[in-house]
Protein backbone atom coordinates (compact mmCIF):
# COMPACT_ATOMS: atom_id res chain seq x y z
CA UNK A 1 0.00 0.00 0.00
CA UNK A 2 2.87 2.34 0.83
CA UNK A 3 4.61 1.51 -2.45
CA UNK A 4 1.43 2.21 -4.37
CA UNK A 5 1.06 5.63 -2.71
CA UNK A 6 4.69 6.47 -3.48
CA UNK A 7 4.29 5.56 -7.15
CA UNK A 8 1.07 7.58 -7.40
CA UNK A 9 2.71 10.66 -5.83
CA UNK A 10 5.73 10.35 -8.13
CA UNK A 11 3.44 10.15 -11.16
CA UNK A 12 1.56 13.26 -10.04
CA UNK A 13 4.85 15.16 -9.50
CA UNK A 14 6.24 14.11 -12.88
CA UNK A 15 2.97 15.11 -14.55
CA UNK A 16 3.03 18.53 -12.89
CA UNK A 17 6.66 19.07 -13.97
CA UNK A 18 5.83 18.09 -17.56
CA UNK A 19 2.86 20.50 -17.51
CA UNK A 20 5.15 23.33 -16.32
CA UNK A 21 7.64 22.60 -19.11
CA UNK A 22 4.87 22.67 -21.70
CA UNK A 23 3.61 26.00 -20.36
CA UNK A 24 7.17 27.40 -20.32
CA UNK A 25 7.76 26.30 -23.91
CA UNK A 26 4.51 27.91 -25.03
CA UNK A 27 5.46 31.17 -23.29
CA UNK A 28 8.94 31.18 -24.87
CA UNK A 29 7.44 30.48 -28.28
CA UNK A 30 5.20 33.54 -27.91
CA UNK A 31 8.15 35.68 -26.79
CA UNK A 32 10.43 34.48 -29.58
CA UNK A 33 7.77 34.57 -32.31
CA UNK A 34 8.95 38.01 -33.72
CA UNK A 35 12.48 36.63 -34.08
CA UNK A 36 11.59 33.18 -35.41
CA UNK A 37 12.41 34.22 -39.04
CA UNK A 38 16.01 35.09 -38.17
CA UNK A 39 16.83 32.05 -35.98
CA UNK A 40 17.32 28.33 -36.45
CA UNK A 41 13.99 26.68 -35.64
CA UNK A 42 15.75 23.42 -34.85
CA UNK A 43 17.42 24.87 -31.77
CA UNK A 44 15.84 24.25 -28.39
CA UNK A 45 14.00 27.17 -26.86
CA UNK A 46 16.50 28.11 -24.12
CA UNK A 47 19.55 28.17 -26.43
CA UNK A 48 17.47 30.19 -28.90
CA UNK A 49 16.64 32.63 -26.12
CA UNK A 50 20.30 32.98 -25.19
CA UNK A 51 21.19 33.57 -28.85
CA UNK A 52 18.52 36.27 -29.22
CA UNK A 53 19.71 38.03 -26.06
CA UNK A 54 23.24 38.01 -27.42
CA UNK A 55 22.05 39.37 -30.76
CA UNK A 56 20.10 42.16 -29.07
CA UNK A 57 23.12 43.10 -26.99
CA UNK A 58 25.25 43.30 -30.12
CA UNK A 59 22.66 45.47 -31.87
CA UNK A 60 22.54 47.75 -28.84
CA UNK A 61 26.33 48.15 -28.94
CA UNK A 62 26.22 48.91 -32.68
CA UNK A 63 23.52 51.54 -32.13
CA UNK A 64 25.54 53.14 -29.34
CA UNK A 65 28.58 53.30 -31.63
CA UNK A 66 26.53 54.86 -34.43
CA UNK A 67 25.03 57.39 -32.03
CA UNK A 68 28.48 58.31 -30.75
CA UNK A 69 29.74 58.67 -34.33
CA UNK A 70 26.90 61.05 -35.26
CA UNK A 71 27.43 63.00 -32.07
CA UNK A 72 31.14 63.36 -32.84
CA UNK A 73 30.32 64.56 -36.35
CA UNK A 74 27.90 67.17 -35.01
CA UNK A 75 30.37 68.23 -32.34
CA UNK A 76 33.02 69.10 -34.94
CA UNK A 77 30.62 70.45 -37.57
CA UNK A 78 31.19 74.08 -38.70
CA UNK A 79 27.52 74.82 -37.97
CA UNK A 80 26.05 74.99 -34.48
CA UNK A 81 23.45 72.44 -33.34
CA UNK A 82 21.37 72.21 -30.17
CA UNK A 83 18.54 69.97 -29.05
CA UNK A 84 15.84 70.73 -26.47
CA UNK A 85 13.13 68.60 -24.87
CA UNK A 86 9.39 69.22 -24.70
CA UNK A 87 9.91 71.76 -21.88
CA UNK A 88 12.61 73.71 -23.79
CA UNK A 89 15.38 72.31 -21.59
CA UNK A 90 18.75 72.05 -23.31
CA UNK A 91 19.64 68.38 -23.75
CA UNK A 92 22.77 68.69 -25.91
CA UNK A 93 24.66 71.12 -28.11
CA UNK A 94 27.88 70.92 -30.08
CA UNK A 95 31.04 72.98 -29.65
CA UNK A 96 30.11 75.46 -32.39
CA UNK A 97 26.76 76.23 -30.75
CA UNK A 98 28.48 76.79 -27.39
CA UNK A 99 30.80 79.33 -29.01
CA UNK A 100 28.05 81.11 -30.96
CA UNK A 101 25.67 81.39 -27.98
CA UNK A 102 28.38 81.94 -25.33
CA UNK A 103 27.26 78.93 -23.28
CA UNK A 104 30.01 79.06 -20.65
CA UNK A 105 27.66 78.02 -17.85
CA UNK A 106 26.50 74.81 -19.54
CA UNK A 107 28.37 71.53 -19.20
CA UNK A 108 27.64 68.32 -21.16
CA UNK A 109 25.17 66.19 -19.25
CA UNK A 110 23.37 69.13 -17.63
CA UNK A 111 19.68 69.63 -18.35
CA UNK A 112 18.75 73.30 -17.91
CA UNK A 113 16.14 75.65 -19.35
CA UNK A 114 17.50 77.12 -22.59
CA UNK A 115 16.18 80.62 -21.84
CA UNK A 116 18.18 80.66 -18.60
CA UNK A 117 21.38 79.97 -20.52
CA UNK A 118 20.71 82.05 -23.67
CA UNK A 119 18.84 85.35 -23.39
CA UNK A 120 17.35 85.14 -26.86
CA UNK A 121 13.58 85.36 -27.01
CA UNK A 122 13.75 85.07 -30.82
CA UNK A 123 15.30 81.61 -30.51
CA UNK A 124 12.78 80.61 -27.85
CA UNK A 125 9.83 81.72 -30.03
CA UNK A 126 11.26 79.88 -33.02
CA UNK A 127 11.41 76.62 -31.03
CA UNK A 128 7.81 77.10 -29.87
CA UNK A 129 6.66 77.72 -33.46
CA UNK A 130 8.40 74.56 -34.66
CA UNK A 131 6.78 72.49 -31.91
CA UNK A 132 3.31 74.00 -32.49
CA UNK A 133 3.33 73.76 -36.30
CA UNK A 134 5.32 70.51 -36.50
CA UNK A 135 7.11 71.86 -39.55
CA UNK A 136 10.70 73.05 -40.15
CA UNK A 137 11.08 76.81 -39.60
CA UNK A 138 13.86 79.34 -40.32
CA UNK A 139 14.51 82.69 -38.67
CA UNK A 140 17.23 85.35 -38.89
CA UNK A 141 17.79 87.99 -36.20
CA UNK A 142 20.41 90.14 -34.49
CA UNK A 143 21.69 88.29 -31.41
CA UNK A 144 23.11 90.22 -28.45
CA UNK A 145 25.21 87.79 -26.36
CA UNK A 146 25.51 88.13 -22.59
CA UNK A 147 28.22 87.05 -20.18
CA UNK A 148 28.52 86.48 -16.43
CA UNK A 149 31.96 88.09 -16.54
CA UNK A 150 31.60 91.91 -16.68
CA UNK A 151 35.15 92.23 -18.01
CA UNK A 152 34.15 90.35 -21.19
CA UNK A 153 31.15 92.56 -22.02
CA UNK A 154 33.11 95.26 -23.92
CA UNK A 155 34.67 92.62 -26.16
CA UNK A 156 31.41 90.81 -26.98
CA UNK A 157 29.86 91.97 -30.24
CA UNK A 158 26.35 91.44 -31.56
CA UNK A 159 25.97 89.11 -34.49
CA UNK A 160 23.38 88.17 -37.07
CA UNK A 161 22.24 84.57 -36.59
CA UNK A 162 20.18 82.31 -38.82
CA UNK A 163 18.47 79.35 -37.16
CA UNK A 164 16.82 76.43 -38.95
CA UNK A 165 14.94 73.98 -36.76
CA UNK A 166 12.90 70.84 -37.19
CA UNK A 167 10.52 68.89 -34.92
CA UNK A 168 11.75 65.66 -33.33
CA UNK A 169 9.86 62.82 -31.58
CA UNK A 170 8.46 63.28 -28.06
CA UNK A 171 8.13 67.05 -28.38
CA UNK A 172 11.86 67.61 -28.82
CA UNK A 173 13.25 70.18 -31.28
CA UNK A 174 16.61 70.30 -33.04
CA UNK A 175 18.03 73.64 -34.19
CA UNK A 176 20.95 74.36 -36.52
CA UNK A 177 22.66 77.73 -35.98
CA UNK A 178 24.68 79.75 -38.50
CA UNK A 179 26.67 82.88 -37.70
CA UNK A 180 25.96 85.19 -40.65
CA UNK A 181 27.98 88.14 -39.34
CA UNK A 182 31.31 87.35 -41.11
CA UNK A 183 29.52 87.14 -44.46
CA UNK A 184 27.64 90.38 -43.82
CA UNK A 185 30.88 92.11 -42.79
CA UNK A 186 32.55 90.97 -46.01
CA UNK A 187 29.60 92.23 -48.08
CA UNK A 188 29.64 95.59 -46.30
CA UNK A 189 33.38 95.93 -46.83
CA UNK A 190 32.93 95.05 -50.50
CA UNK A 191 30.18 97.65 -50.88
CA UNK A 192 32.32 100.29 -49.21
CA UNK A 193 35.23 99.48 -51.51
CA UNK A 194 33.05 99.67 -54.61
CA UNK A 195 31.48 102.92 -53.41
CA UNK A 196 34.90 104.48 -52.84
CA UNK A 197 35.97 103.34 -56.30
CA UNK A 198 32.79 104.73 -57.86
CA UNK A 199 33.38 108.11 -56.19
CA UNK A 200 36.90 108.20 -57.58
CA UNK A 201 35.72 107.31 -61.09
CA UNK A 202 33.17 110.10 -61.41
CA UNK A 203 35.68 112.93 -61.92
CA UNK A 204 37.84 111.28 -64.66
CA UNK A 205 34.74 110.04 -66.48
CA UNK A 206 33.30 113.54 -66.54
CA UNK A 207 36.60 114.86 -67.91
CA UNK A 208 36.67 112.20 -70.63
CA UNK A 209 33.14 113.11 -71.67
CA UNK A 210 34.02 116.80 -71.95
CA UNK A 211 36.97 115.92 -74.21
CA UNK A 212 34.74 113.67 -76.32
CA UNK A 213 32.14 116.45 -76.68
CA UNK A 214 34.88 118.80 -77.92
CA UNK A 215 36.07 116.25 -80.50
CA UNK A 216 32.52 115.50 -81.60
CA UNK A 217 32.09 118.95 -83.14
CA UNK A 218 35.53 119.02 -84.78
CA UNK A 219 35.52 115.74 -86.67
CA UNK A 220 33.77 115.16 -89.97
CA UNK A 221 32.00 111.97 -91.06
CA UNK A 222 32.87 109.15 -91.04
CA UNK A 223 35.42 109.78 -88.27
CA UNK A 224 32.87 111.33 -85.92
CA UNK A 225 31.08 107.99 -85.52
CA UNK A 226 33.99 106.78 -83.40
CA UNK A 227 33.51 109.76 -81.10
CA UNK A 228 29.79 108.98 -80.95
CA UNK A 229 30.62 105.44 -79.90
CA UNK A 230 33.05 106.78 -77.28
CA UNK A 231 30.33 109.09 -75.92
CA UNK A 232 27.95 106.14 -75.59
CA UNK A 233 30.49 104.08 -73.68
CA UNK A 234 31.34 106.99 -71.38
CA UNK A 235 27.64 107.63 -70.75
CA UNK A 236 27.18 103.96 -69.93
CA UNK A 237 30.02 104.09 -67.41
CA UNK A 238 28.70 107.31 -65.85
CA UNK A 239 25.25 105.73 -65.57
CA UNK A 240 26.78 102.61 -64.02
CA UNK A 241 28.76 104.60 -61.45
CA UNK A 242 25.80 106.81 -60.55
CA UNK A 243 23.48 103.79 -60.28
CA UNK A 244 25.92 101.92 -58.05
CA UNK A 245 26.35 104.91 -55.73
CA UNK A 246 22.60 105.38 -55.49
CA UNK A 247 21.88 101.70 -54.83
CA UNK A 248 24.61 101.51 -52.18
CA UNK A 249 23.22 104.58 -50.45
CA UNK A 250 19.69 103.18 -50.45
CA UNK A 251 20.75 99.74 -49.19
CA UNK A 252 22.93 101.30 -46.46
CA UNK A 253 19.92 103.30 -45.28
CA UNK A 254 16.76 101.28 -46.05
CA UNK A 255 14.64 103.85 -44.23
CA UNK A 256 15.96 106.65 -46.38
CA UNK A 257 14.74 110.16 -45.74
CA UNK A 258 11.76 110.51 -48.08
CA UNK A 259 10.10 113.82 -48.86
CA UNK A 260 6.55 112.54 -48.63
CA UNK A 261 3.81 114.53 -50.32
CA UNK A 262 0.52 113.81 -52.13
CA UNK A 263 1.26 112.54 -55.67
CA UNK A 264 -1.35 111.98 -58.37
CA UNK A 265 -0.42 108.69 -60.01
CA UNK A 266 -1.89 109.03 -63.51
CA UNK A 267 -0.36 112.48 -64.07
CA UNK A 268 3.01 111.14 -62.91
CA UNK A 269 2.85 108.21 -65.36
CA UNK A 270 1.87 110.56 -68.21
CA UNK A 271 4.82 112.81 -67.37
CA UNK A 272 7.22 109.84 -67.44
CA UNK A 273 5.80 108.69 -70.78
CA UNK A 274 6.30 112.15 -72.29
CA UNK A 275 9.96 111.95 -71.32
CA UNK A 276 10.35 108.54 -72.98
CA UNK A 277 8.05 109.17 -75.95
CA UNK A 278 10.91 109.89 -78.44
CA UNK A 279 12.24 106.39 -77.74
CA UNK A 280 8.76 104.86 -78.02
CA UNK A 281 8.05 106.55 -81.38
CA UNK A 282 10.98 104.75 -83.00
CA UNK A 283 9.12 101.47 -82.51
CA UNK A 284 5.64 102.97 -82.90
CA UNK A 285 4.69 102.06 -79.33
CA UNK A 286 1.67 103.44 -77.51
CA UNK A 287 0.65 103.61 -73.86
CA UNK A 288 -2.82 102.85 -72.47
CA UNK A 289 -4.01 103.49 -68.94
CA UNK A 290 -7.02 101.90 -67.27
CA UNK A 291 -8.27 102.46 -63.77
CA UNK A 292 -9.24 105.31 -61.48
CA UNK A 293 -8.14 108.70 -62.81
CA UNK A 294 -7.83 110.53 -59.51
CA UNK A 295 -5.53 108.34 -57.38
CA UNK A 296 -3.38 110.12 -54.84
CA UNK A 297 -0.64 108.45 -52.84
CA UNK A 298 1.68 109.75 -50.16
CA UNK A 299 5.16 109.31 -51.60
CA UNK A 300 8.43 110.94 -52.57
CA UNK A 301 7.59 112.26 -56.04
CA UNK A 302 11.16 112.24 -57.37
CA UNK A 303 11.76 108.66 -56.21
CA UNK A 304 8.44 107.33 -57.55
CA UNK A 305 9.11 109.14 -60.83
CA UNK A 306 12.41 107.24 -61.01
CA UNK A 307 10.56 103.95 -60.42
CA UNK A 308 8.21 104.42 -63.38
CA UNK A 309 10.99 105.86 -65.54
CA UNK A 310 13.00 102.65 -65.14
CA UNK A 311 9.99 100.35 -65.57
CA UNK A 312 8.59 102.06 -68.67
CA UNK A 313 12.05 102.39 -70.19
CA UNK A 314 12.49 98.61 -69.84
CA UNK A 315 9.07 98.05 -71.41
CA UNK A 316 10.03 100.21 -74.40
CA UNK A 317 13.35 98.42 -74.84
CA UNK A 318 11.83 94.94 -74.88
CA UNK A 319 8.45 95.53 -76.57
CA UNK A 320 7.76 94.33 -80.07
CA UNK A 321 7.29 97.13 -82.67
CA UNK A 322 3.80 98.60 -83.15
CA UNK A 323 2.43 97.21 -79.89
CA UNK A 324 0.83 98.69 -76.81
CA UNK A 325 2.15 99.03 -73.25
CA UNK A 326 -0.64 98.71 -70.69
CA UNK A 327 -0.80 100.34 -67.29
CA UNK A 328 -3.66 99.00 -65.16
CA UNK A 329 -4.42 100.59 -61.78
CA UNK A 330 -6.80 99.43 -59.09
CA UNK A 331 -7.43 99.96 -55.41
CA UNK A 332 -7.31 96.95 -53.10
CA UNK A 333 -7.95 96.78 -49.36
CA UNK A 334 -6.08 94.85 -46.69
CA UNK A 335 -6.63 94.36 -42.98
CA UNK A 336 -3.79 95.61 -40.78
CA UNK A 337 -3.48 93.14 -37.90
CA UNK A 338 -0.86 95.31 -36.20
CA UNK A 339 -3.12 98.33 -35.76
CA UNK A 340 -6.52 97.35 -34.38
CA UNK A 341 -7.37 95.29 -37.52
CA UNK A 342 -8.13 98.51 -39.44
CA UNK A 343 -8.75 98.44 -43.20
CA UNK A 344 -6.25 100.30 -45.42
CA UNK A 345 -6.47 101.01 -49.17
CA UNK A 346 -3.51 99.93 -51.32
CA UNK A 347 -2.66 100.87 -54.90
CA UNK A 348 -1.91 98.01 -57.29
CA UNK A 349 -0.29 98.98 -60.62
CA UNK A 350 0.28 96.44 -63.38
CA UNK A 351 2.67 97.33 -66.21
CA UNK A 352 2.29 94.89 -69.12
CA UNK A 353 4.14 94.88 -72.45
CA UNK A 354 3.93 92.63 -75.51
CA UNK A 355 7.58 91.65 -75.77
CA UNK A 356 9.26 88.29 -75.33
CA UNK A 357 8.80 88.26 -71.55
CA UNK A 358 11.17 86.70 -69.03
CA UNK A 359 12.63 83.23 -69.15
CA UNK A 360 11.79 80.97 -66.22
CA UNK A 361 15.46 80.92 -65.23
CA UNK A 362 15.57 84.74 -65.05
CA UNK A 363 12.46 85.36 -62.96
CA UNK A 364 14.00 84.60 -59.52
CA UNK A 365 16.91 86.99 -60.24
CA UNK A 366 15.23 89.93 -61.97
CA UNK A 367 15.80 92.37 -59.10
CA UNK A 368 19.40 91.38 -58.34
CA UNK A 369 22.11 93.94 -59.01
CA UNK A 370 23.94 93.65 -62.35
CA UNK A 371 21.61 90.87 -63.53
CA UNK A 372 20.92 91.40 -67.21
CA UNK A 373 18.85 88.31 -67.96
CA UNK A 374 18.45 86.48 -71.25
CA UNK A 375 20.39 88.27 -74.00
CA UNK A 376 17.73 87.17 -76.50
CA UNK A 377 15.32 89.68 -74.99
CA UNK A 378 17.46 92.58 -76.22
CA UNK A 379 16.40 93.35 -79.74
CA UNK A 380 18.49 96.52 -80.19
CA UNK A 381 22.27 96.80 -80.09
CA UNK A 382 24.31 99.46 -78.39
CA UNK A 383 24.99 101.15 -81.71
CA UNK A 384 21.25 101.70 -82.21
CA UNK A 385 20.95 103.80 -79.05
CA UNK A 386 21.27 107.54 -79.23
CA UNK A 387 23.52 109.44 -76.85
CA UNK A 388 20.59 110.70 -74.85
CA UNK A 389 18.96 107.31 -74.35
CA UNK A 390 18.94 105.47 -71.05
CA UNK A 391 21.59 102.77 -71.18
CA UNK A 392 20.90 99.59 -69.20
CA UNK A 393 23.45 98.64 -66.56
CA UNK A 394 21.72 95.89 -64.59
CA UNK A 395 21.01 98.17 -61.60
CA UNK A 396 17.70 99.77 -62.61
CA UNK A 397 15.35 97.13 -61.23
CA UNK A 398 17.43 96.70 -58.08
CA UNK A 399 17.05 100.45 -57.44
CA UNK A 400 13.32 100.24 -58.19
CA UNK A 401 12.86 97.48 -55.63
CA UNK A 402 14.78 99.37 -52.92
CA UNK A 403 12.78 102.57 -53.51
CA UNK A 404 9.49 100.69 -53.26
CA UNK A 405 10.62 98.91 -50.10
CA UNK A 406 11.49 102.29 -48.57
CA UNK A 407 7.88 103.37 -49.29
CA UNK A 408 6.52 100.21 -47.66
CA UNK A 409 5.61 98.77 -51.06
CA UNK A 410 6.75 95.85 -53.19
CA UNK A 411 7.21 94.71 -56.79
CA UNK A 412 6.79 91.35 -58.51
CA UNK A 413 7.94 90.21 -61.96
CA UNK A 414 5.86 87.78 -64.04
CA UNK A 415 4.94 86.91 -67.62
CA UNK A 416 1.47 87.95 -68.70
CA UNK A 417 -0.64 84.98 -69.86
CA UNK A 418 -2.34 86.92 -72.68
CA UNK A 419 0.35 89.16 -74.18
CA UNK A 420 3.28 86.86 -73.37
CA UNK A 421 5.30 89.92 -72.39
CA UNK A 422 6.76 91.13 -69.12
CA UNK A 423 4.31 91.88 -66.32
CA UNK A 424 5.46 94.10 -63.45
CA UNK A 425 3.10 94.33 -60.49
CA UNK A 426 3.75 97.29 -58.18
CA UNK A 427 2.10 97.60 -54.75
CA UNK A 428 2.06 101.00 -53.05
CA UNK A 429 0.39 101.78 -49.70
CA UNK A 430 -0.57 105.20 -48.37
CA UNK A 431 -3.44 105.85 -50.78
CA UNK A 432 -4.88 109.19 -49.66
CA UNK A 433 -7.64 109.81 -52.25
CA UNK A 434 -9.25 108.19 -55.28
CA UNK A 435 -12.34 108.56 -57.44
CA UNK A 436 -14.53 106.08 -59.31
CA UNK A 437 -12.88 103.73 -61.76
CA UNK A 438 -12.78 104.74 -65.43
CA UNK A 439 -10.89 103.61 -68.54
CA UNK A 440 -8.54 105.84 -70.56
CA UNK A 441 -6.46 105.17 -73.63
Amino acid sequence: MFLLGFILGLAVGIGFWIWQQVQLNRYLERVLQPYSKSTDLALPLLPRLRQEIKTLQQQRQDLQKSLQTYQDLLDFAPMGYLQVDEENQLLWCNQQAREILYLQRWQPGQVRLLLELVRSYELDRLIEQIRDRQKPQTKEWLFHPSSDNPAELPTIKSMTLRASGLPLPNGQVGVFLENRQPLLDVNQERDRSFSDLAHELRTPLTSIRLVAETLQHRLEPPLNRWVDRLMQEVDRLISLVQGWLELTQIEANPKMQLHLEPVEVRSLIVSVWETLEPLAQRQHLSLSYSGPEDIWIKADQARIYQVFLNLLDNSIKYSSPSTNIQVEAKITFFEDHHQDNSIHPTLELNLIDSGTGFSEADLPHIFERFYRGDKARTHSSLADNSIGSIVGNGLGLAIVRQILLAHGGSIKAMNHPQTGGAWMQVILPEVVANSQSQDYS
